[in-house]
């Protein structure tokens, strides 16, 4: 499936091309789109690139703590939120004297700073306490979804009705969980992380959004709503952290794992920046009509080459945020066989990485690129 959609994006009559303003990049894209995935087949980890199961692990596990703060991601060695954090707090560690400005993003000042911010987060809990948070991100939500109570306050002598947050919040999880208790054919049990009052003060407003659990009180079925998706790094690690997710909660009810169904917003492969991001934008007709007409692994080989023989370099600091070149490249790789995945019977606030065990995977080598954020 993740093949198949891959190929739609580069080259279906609806995908298209656009500049993110935002982050200086170009990027290929389709709007709208969905994925099955049938998890008694196997766990759908991709094997036509090599993937880090750990990492993936460990960020879930880091949502299920209802944490925010990326130093347990640090002490894990998972650097896919190292980016977003060090942009979230670095006005503040200039205003602060720890940096001595706002480096330009990718310099290669930025990138000293962010490894130096990274290291010390690592090494000192005061600071990690203080400069490691990233707002109220995805376990703030699904664990602390804002809730306010009313209180009477009395002032110069007159009763006032006013609202204060309660500190605890909503556990969303926790409620999803007693309502399938309860009902576990009902289509109420929905998550949500889009909160708007709180965007503002997030490192980075959700991408995944809302998942709703389904049951026939045999299998649960859990489907994803994404709305903003980078095909080659983000998604496959989405796929494989909601298929756990959905196994988690399978465990947790009692049920046996059914499908994990992934519903697409704005999903994409970015181009790179400056005249390589011109040059697709260009030549947009020619490369869709080619990756249109390939059939066997060996023909991506052959748009690859063209892609190198044509393409301009990539921007200085932004190498390899062309993700175009690394799905061709996957496309010349079969898939093999799906692995399984266990996870011990335990709660799901209390598993910890030891308690994930990846079986018979072989995949392809790692192919690497950089996040854009």
């Amino acid at each position: 499936q993740y093949l198949e959609h891959s190929k739609a994006i580069l080259s279906s009559e609806s995908s298209r091309f656009k500049f993110n303003e935002r982050r200086g990049l170009g990027r290929i894209y389709l709007f709208g789109y969905q994925n099955r995935y049938n998890l008694q087949e196997g766990f759908p980890l991709l094997t036509t690139k090599k993937m880090g199961f750990k990492t993936i692990a460990h960020e879930l596990i880091w949502f299920l703590s209802g944490e925010t703060n990326m130093k347990y991601l640090a002490d894990n060695n998972v650097h896919i939120w190292d980016d977003d954090t060090f942009n979230h707090n670095l006005k503040g560690m200039v205003k602060e004297g720890i940096f001595p400005k706002v480096f330009e993003k990718y310099s290669e000042e930025w990138v000293a700073a962010r490894d130096e911010y990274v290291q010390r987060l690592k090494e000192d809990s005061e600071f990690a306490a203080r400069w490691g948070d990233l707002g109220p991100v995805y376990g703030s939500q699904w664990l602390h979804w804002p809730k306010f109570v009313p209180v009477t306050l009395e002032i110069d002598g007159q009763k006032k009705e006013y609202y204060a947050k309660d500190p605890n919040g909503i556990n969303q999880l926790e409620e999803v969980i007693k309502g399938m208790k309860k009902d576990v054919a009902s289509a109420r049990h929905m998550v949500a992380a889009w909160n708007p009052q709180e965007i503002s003060e997030m490192a980075l407003p959700p991408c995944h959004t809302l998942f709703q659990l389904n049951s026939d009180g045999k299998k649960l079925d859990l489907q994803l709503y994404q709305r903003a998706c980078d095909m080659f790094l983000g998604v496959p690690f989405n796929i494989a952290s909601y298929s756990l997710l959905t196994t988690i909660f399978a465990k947790e009810l009692g049920l046996e794992v059914g499908d994990f169904v992934h519903t697409f917003g704005d999903v994409h492969f970015y181009t790179g920046a400056g005249e390589r991001a011109k040059w697709y934008r260009e030549n947009f007709a020619e490369f869709k009509k080619r990756v249109n007409g390939a059939v066997v692994p060996g023909d991506y080989g052959d748009i690859l080459e063209w892609l190198n023989q044509n393409l301009p370099p990539e921007d200085k600091e932004k190498e390899g945020m062309d993700h175009v070149t690394g799905i061709l490249e996957q496309f010349t790789i079969t898939p093999r066989p799906l692995p399984r995945v266990t996870i011990a019977d335990k709660p799901y606030n209390r598993l910890t990485i030891e308690d994930f065990l990846l079986e018979n995977y072989n995949p392809g080598p790692a192919i690497r690129r950089t996040l854009a954020v």
